[in-house]
């Protein structure tokens, strides 16, 4: 053996134990000693049978995913699992898998490879590898529908979602629930079936089901997959994979994953999901707040602003258990607020998201307050007002009065100056933007902003804090719109030119929904409120350059009262369900203002649509990075997965920019500045990379902080 696998006996039963933590992934040295291991007890005659186990509080979490990096970029050719896997089968001792924690990707392939397994009740069984953009690869799709019967092999291969213990002991995937010590309950049960025959899940036929019973189980999978993972290619190969376990000999089966699998492994898709798995572990570190600086207790917090975003705020808070004042200063706003958040539990609990009980218990923590009662003893509080820098002040005058001394006192807005609010305080240190999206209670997007004075302590406090309320925390800097609505601007607007240059508002909305976004941008428009959009510009029109071109059609929607959703109309007119229909009468209008204001009128290509939007994206992008106001372009990639619907199987703008080219990015984003002019002036970053030969990836933090 080696260090990592340990192997022990109890009185003629064999224990394997894997020790490699912190989630015994299959690193290379796991694979080799679990097969030293079984070839020491298939000869040893004292050996009757065997249990494998995990040490510490995790089974085998999966393979070592920095192997596959490493294995698509030439520096590693992998260890096959399969052969390690096929020798267990062929053990003549029993081998019983003993399951807690959990037993992901190739730590179930290694357990169905046992002849037995047994399971802590709460053990979670999956394979979870269409998240990574690729397929179990070393039997998985093979072994599992001969455990757990067609359909639901599918439904976990393609889905990647887990199984609990008790579930997968339903299934069949599960011989033994074992309550208590499971290392105890696993030799028992060892000793019972010592002498029994030694089963091979490869064998295993009767649950593969005839073509004629599989047909619509296929068909309704490959449904599924294309309507609910849109653009993936993981999920139809998973699917294809398992089909090949109902009509093949399992070696053949075993063939078509492997080929399979490595054509996913291999893919832009895989690997832009793989620096997305990183980069949510990457954002959490900032090079001048280390880990170990100190934070301050968020134990009780409240909420300045009864609206969407304060009532959705109040709600993320509730959540985690942390107990929160709600802020309004008119009765009945507080009541619709709460009214609001009611409603959306309800929804919560009716699609089976939620139990009432724990709707009812988080209900009790949102306290409604028409004063400050209460701040004076809060840890944190969020200001969540309309955005206006003036009201915004004012808030924090008042908060500086109250609140007692260390309070964070942070700042909801998207895009105004956090310094200039932190002015208005004597305590700027204890000041940061939390920009949370909507809806609060959602998004998984918390653009965390520093402002000149703000504390390390208290940077450290909303980065931890990000997560304990199940949001993915991005360090910005202070810029007008940050990272988000700052990149997110030029990517309206272009939207709007193009609307305003004869494409249909459905044909720009559908290029980017095919493109992989979650909505198009006119859509967006109107989920987020065409009102919210003409207060932004109103605030900063000072700071715009007189003659450069402006969109003209939203202000004219915001003039006619067109809102979007809120008010049944914007870009598209709504019905009672608030779904888009598209408008006629909106199109003959834009074509008139176009006409009005002499914009030339042309069909424009879908490609054309995707890369004037997506590139801006990226152009603004680099200026942000060279500016200093993101870390890492990594950071830029999760503000849009995480903020903006952006497609995670692209990777992010800054990365998709990477995979086309950027030298090919930037050389279009030259046409476009000759085209359309200075509003496509390339960023200085992009340029040098585009000589160079560089990628946006490769960039590394060269300053200590955030500009």
């Amino acid at each position: 053996m080696n260090e990592l696998v340990q192997l022990t006996k109890d009185e003629g039963i064999a224990i394997i134990t894997i020790n490699n933590p912190p989630v015994n992934a299959l690193s290379p040295g796991v694979p080799e000693g679990i097969l030293e291991a079984i070839e020491h007890i298939d000869r040893d005659d004292s050996v009757k049978a065997a249990v494998l186990i995990g040490a510490g509080s995790t089974f085998i979490a999966g393979a070592d995913i920095k192997e596959f990096i490493k294995i698509t970029s030439g520096k590693a050719r992998g260890t096959p699992l399969l052969p390690l896997l096929q020798r267990i089968e062929d053990c003549r001792k029993p081998v019983v898998m003993a399951i807690h924690g959990t037993a992901f990707g190739g730590g179930l392939e290694v357990a169905m490879a046992g002849h037995y397994r047994v399971a802590a009740p709460g053990a979670l069984l999956g394979q979870p590898e269409v998240k990574l953009g690729i397929i179990p690869g070393a039997g998985g799709t093979q072994r599992l529908p001969r455990l757990a019967g067609v359909a639901k092999a599918v439904e976990m291969c393609a889905g990647g979602n887990p199984v609990k213990g008790n579930e997968a002991a339903q299934l069949g995937i599960i011989d033994r629930l074992i309550e208590g010590d499971l290392l105890a309950g696993a030799v028992a049960f060892a000793r019972e079936v010592a002498h029994k025959a030694a089963p091979r899940t490869r064998e295993r036929q009767n649950k593969l089901g005839t073509p004629v019973q599989n047909a619509p189980i296929f068909a309704a999978a490959r449904e599924a997959a294309k309507a609910r993972q849109r653009g993936l290619m993981a999920p139809l190969a998973a699917i294809d994979a398992v089909e090949a376990a109902t009509r093949l000999p399992f070696h053949e089966g075993c063939e078509v994953e492997r080929k399979l699998f490595t054509e996913c492994l291999f893919s832009d898709q895989s690997k832009a999901l793989i620096h997305i798995f990183f980069g949510e572990r990457e954002v959490a570190k900032i090079p001048d707040v280390p880990k170990e600086t100190p934070t301050l207790p968020v134990k009780t917090a409240a909420v300045v602003g009864a609206g969407t975003m304060g009532g959705g705020i109040a709600m993320v808070f509730a959540n985690a258990g942390i107990p929160v004042l709600l802020k309004d200063t008119d009765q009945a706003a507080l009541d619709r607020g709460l009214a609001t958040i009611q409603k959306n539990y309800a929804a919560s609990v009716r699609r089976g998201r939620l139990t009432q009980q724990f709707v009812d218990e988080r209900l009790k923590l949102i306290k409604p307050t028409l004063g400050y009662d209460g701040f004076a003893t809060v840890d944190m509080v969020v200001e969540a007002v309309f955005e206006g820098m003036a009201l915004k002040q004012q808030v924090f005058r008042e908060l500086d009065r109250i609140c007692k001394p260390g309070a964070i006192l942070a700042s909801n807005t998207s895009t105004l100056n956090i310094d200039e609010i932190a002015s208005a305080t004597s305590r700027p240190e204890t000041v940061i933007g939390t920009h949370f999206f909507s809806p609060a209670n959602v998004m998984r997007l918390l653009e965390i902003v520093r402002g000149k004075a703000t504390s390390k302590e208290v940077i450290a406090t909303c980065m931890q804090l990000s997560k304990k309320l199940g949001k993915v925390g991005v360090l910005v800097g202070n810029c007008r719109g940050f990272v988000a609505n700052r990149m997110f601007h030029p990517y309206m607007r272009e939207a709007m030119f193009l609307v305003e240059e004869g494409t249909g508002v459905e044909a720009v909305d559908k290029a980017l929904y095919d493109f992989g976004m979650a909505m198009g941008p006119l859509a967006t428009g109107d989920l987020a409120g065409i009102d919210v959009g003409w207060r932004i510009r109103r605030e900063y029109e000072h700071l715009e350059k007189p003659g450069i071109r402006q969109p003209i059609a939203a202000d004219r929607l915001y003039e006619m009262g067109r809102y979007g959703q809120k008010t049944g109309g914007g870009w598209y007119k709504y019905d009672e369900n608030r779904r888009a229909i598209p408008d006629p009468g909106i199109t003959e209008l834009i074509s008139r203002w176009a006409a009005e204001a002499d914009i030339p009128q042309r069909y424009i290509s879908p490609e054309e649509i995707v890369e004037r939007c997506i590139y801006s994206l990226v152009n603004e992008g680099a200026r942000i990075l060279e500016e200093g106001h993101a870390l890492r372009a990594v950071d830029i990639d999760m503000i849009f997965i995480n903020g903006f619907g952006f497609p995670a199987h692209r990777g992010g703008p800054m990365w998709y920019a990477d995979t086309v080219g950027v030298k090919k990015v930037y050389e279009r984003v030259c046409e476009f500045h000759r085209q359309h002019g200075e509003l496509w002036e390339p960023a200085p970053l992009l340029r040098k990379l585009a000589a160079e030969g560089g990628t946006f990836a490769e960039l590394r933090v060269e300053q200590g902080a955030l500009a």
